[in-house]
């Protein structure tokens, strides 16, 4: 792979590994205006380049780069669609490898049965590294995880100071109250119930949140799976256009973002409000991933135009590492050590790949 196909890809690692956080950052609004939203703000901004990049370059489009140009439009559609529901329900640092890593694999497979490439012996352990770091990173957390646990530990240390000061403060009215120290059983009995009360409630907020997040992991991996085909659909559609039917990138990159705001207009026509409530209380995470999702895509593209798939496909995949460390760095998930060495064997699977 040349020096300047690997300064293309680390580029767009970052900016892609970026995006994705603030497409975590806004999951909890649900996908489709999040989409929609990006998709359009991507279209609008985007234009002015596009339109000068068409009278520059005058490009010849046939009825089949229309259609090719379509057609990434709705396996984009799919994958972010699929990519969202995965980061509401799961940390950014186990969906985005898994995703990621699944994407590389099978574009890389892809690659071998349908296009012919042929790797060699280290291509294929690479491809043994992904597969082992993927199941790695998809394995369930121990209960009591320590981002969870670190949540709930602060509020009832904070309702167990509350309660002593409260038991101290009625001591001491007890002895203002010489009639109160009658009894001094009842007001030991009271502090006792009192005190296993706050000693009760952090076991059983554990239990029912590890309750609540295993089957939510589960379901957030299945989508992260499902990304990850869409993720290998469209690197091999797209490798069609820009290689064979010679799409320029620019416009390959660009063309599912309007594409998608068509696709994903009557369900937000039909969600009102909400669309509203997304642009305005996640503007900044709406812009960010306009601007660097199109961006990320068309530096892989252009990588794509000179580059092997199995080569390009698999080596823009060090964005997990970059993932995994955003994800504990700003958004405070858990289970760093065993899910950043996952990655990284994703990542020396992705470089066997590259190499072999």
């Amino acid at each position: 792979m040349s020096p300047t196909a690997i300064a293309l890809i680390l580029v767009a690692a970052v900016a892609h590994a970026s995006w994705n956080l603030f497409s975590k950052q806004a999951s909890v609004t649900g996908a489709v205006s999040f989409i929609w939203l990006v998709s359009t703000a991507a279209t609008v901004l985007y234009a002015p380049v596009i339109a000068i990049a068409v009278i520059v370059t005058r490009p010849h489009l046939t009825v089949l780069s229309w259609a090719f140009m379509a057609g990434t439009g709705v396996l984009q559609g799919g994958y972010f669609l699929f990519l969202q529901s995965g980061y509401r329900l799961g940390d950014l640092s186990l969906v985005y490898p898994i995703g990621r890593g699944t994407g590389a694999l099978l574009a890389a497979l892809a690659g071998i049965v349908i296009l012919g490439e042929r790797p060699g012996a280290v291509a294929i352990a690479g491809i043994a590294c992904i597969v082992a770091g993927i199941i790695v990173i998809g394995l369930p957390d121990r209960a009591g995880g320590a981002r969870p646990a670190t949540a709930g530990t602060a509020g009832h240390t904070a309702n167990a100071g509350a309660t002593a000061n409260a038991g101290a403060t009625a001591n001491a009215g007890a002895t203002a109250n010489p009639g109160a120290t009658a009894n001094p059983g009842a007001t030991a009995n009271a502090g006792a119930t009192r005190t296993a009360g706050v000693t009760a409630i952090p076991r059983t907020a554990e239990a029912c949140g590890t309750a609540r997040r295993a089957p939510s992991a589960v379901r957030a991996t299945a989508f992260a799976l499902l990304t990850g085909t869409f993720i290998a659909s469209y690197t091999l559609w797209d490798k069609y256009a820009v290689g064979t039917l010679r799409t320029p990138p620019l416009l390959q990159g660009y063309a599912a973002f309007p594409i998608m705001a068509l696709l994903f207009a009557p369900q937000v026509r039909r969600a009102g409000e909400r669309t509203a409530r997304v642009w305005r209380d996640f503007r900044p995470q709406v812009l960010g991933a306009a601007v660097l999702a199109p961006f990320a895509y068309i530096l892989v593209l252009i990588a794509l135009s000179f580059t092997a798939v199995a080569a390009v496909a698999p080596a823009r995949e060090v964005s997990v590492l970059f993932g995994v460390l955003l994800g504990r760095r700003l958004l405070g998930e858990g289970n760093l050590p065993r899910r950043l060495a996952a990655a990284a064997a994703i990542v020396a699977g992705i470089v066997a790949i590259a190499i072999g």
